[in-house]
């Protein structure tokens, strides 16, 4: 089977090379040991490891070689830093620093204005996330990073989401060979039937819950994720997700009525 060249940032990804655990291992050690290419082999060998990561960013509109550049300098940061001490594979360090950096580009380069305390809070959760991989080789919870910046998991949600690229309202999000429905299909006309007292009213008796609570909501009926994804990050079990859930929800249907 043929091998379909591709180049990005003059890089021909048909000829890149993966290395095996062992070859990286080897290499780690030989850069600990002062090999002046050492450090090259191991950008090169894990350039397949910044492109997979790309391809979460498919839908920006910034140039992909801009892109694969700087994700090329989040991976020289996290070879420069792995430490095989830690007994972790190197991808699962790396990733969070090369998606830290694009993220970091990618906002820096927002048309969307985020206010100074959001963008520096969330620069302060990136460094602490970075930091906290590179000591202990796992990644940090938002619920740890909450207590460690004394803020609220809610405030610590909301600056990562800020980090995020905006969605076209004509992105395509089904199509079965027939018409396409796009994102504004899904959008209600927020100019017919508008009950405004309805709208104050919810949104006092949201602003009433926890803050877990409200950081559960958001996160399944705003961002759309599952309760398995909400658990993972707070650290807690699934079920204790899906009762805060309906928690909360009764809560509101009372206070509503």
């Amino acid at each position: 089977m043929s091998r379909h060249k591709v180049e990005i940032s003059g890089v021909n990804t048909a000829n890149i090379k993966v290395l095996t655990n062992v070859e990286m291992r080897e290499l780690f050690l030989k850069m600990q040991n002062g090999d002046p290419f050492a450090r090259d082999d191991l950008v090169n060998g894990n350039l397949k490891l910044v492109l997979s990561i790309l391809k979460r960013f498919g839908n920006t509109s910034e140039n992909m070689n801009d892109l694969f550049q700087v994700g090329c300098i989040g991976l020289i940061k996290a070879i420069d830093n792995f430490d095989l001490a830690h007994e972790v594979k190197f991808s699962t360090y790396a990733v969070p620093m090369i998606l830290g950096e694009i993220r970091r580009y990618l906002r820096d380069n927002s048309s969307i204005r985020v206010s100074r305390s959001v963008k520096d809070l969330s620069y302060q959760i990136i460094k602490l996330k970075e930091n906290y991989m590179k000591e202990e080789g796992r990644e940090l919870s938002y619920e740890k990073i909450a207590d460690i910046l004394g803020v609220s998991r809610f405030e610590i949600v909301n600056a990562m989401e800020a980090m995020l690229d905006p969605v076209s309202m004509f992105e395509p999000i089904y199509s079965d060979g027939g018409d396409t429905i796009y994102l504004y299909d899904q959008l209600a006309d927020q100019t017919e039937n508008v009950d405004r007292e309805a709208q104050m009213s919810m949104k006092h008796a949201i602003s009433e819950l926890s803050d877990r609570e409200q950081l559960i909501l958001n996160q399944r009926y705003v961002m759309g994720k599952t309760q398995m994804e909400i658990a993972n990050e707070l650290t807690i079990s699934q079920a204790q997700v899906s009762r805060l859930e309906k928690n909360a929800i009764n809560t509101l249907k009372k206070r509503l009525q």
